[in-house]
């Protein structure tokens, strides 16, 4: 415990011209390997966001992170893929937790509405893919340190291209230079993980093109990235881009689409039962000057959706028919429709809530603990539950038809108890959530039978850290919380629920640190920072 809360690492580098070193070092390495992100409006205008980039945010030093909590996430990964795999297969599971939010949330009920449609016409693709991400944060109990789970990500998981580089980034200052810095603490053996993001999520996206085989209809098989408009993190997806094509040797090519153009890019090839979904590259070679003539045909063996996680993504009726081209369709989506829907935080809370005392004795022996009906329903080893289980936090419905939700929307609306909690919405993406003291007063915006549609979890409490952050051209030094983030990439038959994987894999990690003031940690958001593990 001393060595990982006290000593004289990260330093600080008080010496100004150290400082300047330091910093011009993370800049040039960052901008010569695609450590950067476009710069937000409040840097550069409208007319040069596409010819500009900026070194992402990033701290000046791995953060310390205990060995035994990161080797704990990492080797859990692959009964996760399992987990979520299964629960993506289970449409009656899913349903019934749809129904207790969906109606405090249009969102979820136009996702279910969309599987509904595919299901009714019958689905023609039975592969899913999922590139995951399970986030922890380190909980401090006395001196016991503990891993638990903040969310699992299903859709959009992003940050796996620009997580190798600040790791490769780190590795290359602790050789260079750390070791010329005066303080004692910059000059401290490192252990610094290898971290294979990258790799591992290209060679999840392989696994499904390479599934999923030869065009029937004489096309060339590609992969499709639909992306946001506007997006500031295209280098991050271009990391993946790039990887997926050396991997395959440029047999596959990579086609990013933008969400509001799915209809005019994409068809499903006509007369044919199997609904292969044909991706029409734009050649500009109409005749009449806009750019948008139709040129080669391919056929989209892979969809990744890097949007379509949340309701702003979905404006109008022909956004969502877009999504349920994409759905009925041959492709192999990542995510499908029921594996998003499995990343609800309402999963996650049925998942990590315990059996009452009166169901877990009558099934269990004392030294069990009391795992809940839906984790059993999916997990049957005992190896497995035990792993997943130590990973849990406290987390509790907000119904008021159960015992338990009672006592969370009395926690959540008393102005003391409430500090200890976050109320979270159905949603991905950074931003949705509400903490502390704000709980009460957000609720009562929120009409009571609403109430439902969200889990009140309660808050992790890391151990103290300080480090010093790098963004938009000025140093943070402080406090921070640090989040880990360990992906996983996992291709399985959605019609086996005998649990037909054909591909698990943990694919690397990404962390996240943000300024111990902040509440929420999306880089993207603007809220955190990249950084990398020093094990201790």
């Amino acid at each position: 415990m001393t060595s990982f809360t006290e000593g004289s690492y990260p330093p600080a580098v008080k010496a100004e011209l150290e400082r300047q070193r330091l910093v011009q070092a993370v800049k040039d390495w960052s901008l010569a390997h695609g450590l950067v992100v476009r710069p937000p409006a409040t840097v550069a205008p409208d007319d040069l966001d596409e010819i500009l980039s900026m070194n992402a945010p990033v701290t000046l030093f791995p953060s310390p992170f205990p060995r035994r909590c990161f080797e704990e996430a990492k080797a859990v990964q692959t009964t996760y893929n399992e987990l979520y795999a299964r629960i993506s297969q289970d449409d009656g599971f899913l349903g019934k937790i749809v129904q207790e939010v969906a109606g405090g949330d249009e969102f979820i009920a136009q996702l279910w509405d969309v599987h509904l449609r595919v299901k009714q016409e019958g689905y023609v693709q039975n592969l899913a893919l999922g590139l995951f991400r399970s986030d922890y944060m380190v909980h401090q109990d006395g001196d016991d340190l503990q891993i638990k789970q903040v969310e699992f990500n299903t859709i959009a998981s992003s940050f796996g291209g620009l997580s190798a580089q600040t790791s490769l980034l780190h590795k290359h200052l602790s050789q260079t230079s750390y070791p010329l810095l005066r303080d004692a603490g910059a000059r401290a053996a490192l252990d610094l993980p290898p971290n294979e993001s990258t790799r591992g999520l290209a060679a999840g996206l392989k696994a499904a093109a390479d599934a999923y085989g030869p065009s029937e209809l004489g096309h060339r098989t590609c992969v499709v990235f639909l992306v946001q408009g506007g997006e500031r993190n295209v280098f991050d997806q271009r990391h993946l881009e790039y990887e997926l094509v050396r991997q395959t040797a440029g047999a596959v090519p990579v086609f990013r689409v933008p969400f509001a153009e799915i209809l005019a890019r994409t068809s499903i090839a006509a007369g044919s039962a199997k609904r292969q979904l044909l991706y029409h590259l734009p050649s500009g070679g109409d005749g009449d000057g806009d750019g948008d003539g139709e040129g080669l045909v391919f056929e989209a063996a892979v969809v990744y959706l890097r949007a379509g996680y949340g309701p702003s993504d979905y404006p109008d009726a022909a956004a969502w028919e877009a999504r349920f081209q994409i759905e009925r369709s041959a492709a192999i989506a990542c995510p499908s429709v029921l594996t998003q829907l499995a990343g609800m935080k309402k999963v996650q809370q049925v998942l990590a809530t315990p059996e009452t005392s009166s169901s877990s004795s009558a099934n269990n022996n004392s030294n069990t603990p009391p795992y809940s009906t839906a984790l059993r329903r999916f997990i049957h080893d005992d190896a497995s539950l035990a792993g997943l289980w130590r990973t849990f936090a406290n987390i509790f419905p907000m119904d008021a038809s159960t015992a338990a939700g009672r006592e969370a929307r009395r926690l959540a609306t008393d102005a003391t108890a409430c500090q200890g909690y976050v109320l979270k919405p159905q949603r991905e993406g950074g931003g949705n959530n509400t903490y502390r003291g704000a709980i009460p007063g957000y609720l009562a915006t929120v009409p009571e039978e609403h109430w439902g549609s969200y889990i009140l979890m309660e808050l992790i409490t890391p151990p103290p850290l300080s480090n010093t952050i790098l963004r938009g051209g000025k140093l943070e030094q402080g406090g921070v919380i640090c989040e880990l983030g360990v992906y996983g990439t996992c291709l399985w038959d959605q019609s086996s629920m005998a649990g037909a994987i054909l591909h698990s894999e943990e694919s690397g990690y990404l962390l996240r640190t943000k300024g111990d003031q902040s509440e929420e940690g999306g880089v993207a958001a603007g809220f955190g920072c990249m950084d990398s593990c020093s094990l201790v």
